[in-house]
């Protein structure tokens, strides 16, 4: 009977070490004894967008445009009122010009300046 149990205590220590053999590789097997990492991402998912975001995407370009053209159509309006301006001062100095003129004439002629009639000469 001894070789009986001396077979079982060869069994138990066989099992015992087993265990330990288990449990030492179970620990080294948790990465860094359980501490958490945090690790970045690298895969890019395309965004998902919804109907209305597309609208409002949309909408937004078509604000920016807007935007654009009344920008473009003030800046020409400013232009034009300058080419204005500078016609009508080119018209108000035309003006004066006939006006002294007018005025020389009338003076040649006797004719008096406020009524527009002739001064009758003596």
């Amino acid at each position: 009977m001894s070789a009986m149990k001396r077979n079982k205590f060869l069994l138990i220590i066989c099992a015992a070490a087993v265990i330990c053999f288990i449990a030492a590789a179970i620990s080294i097997a948790i990465p860094n004894n359980g501490k958490k990492y945090e690790a970045d991402t690298i895969v890019d998912v395309p965004e998902y967008k919804t109907d209305a975001a597309r609208a409002i995407e949309a909408y937004e370009n078509l604000m920016d445009r807007y935007i654009d053209l009344s920008e473009k159509l003030v800046s020409q309006a400013g232009s034009d009122h300058q080419a204005v301006s500078a016609k009508l001062d080119l018209l108000d100095s035309k003006l004066a010009d006939i006006s002294v003129r007018l005025t020389r004439i009338e003076k040649a002629l006797g004719i008096d300046p406020n009524t527009g009639e002739a001064i009758k000469r003596k």
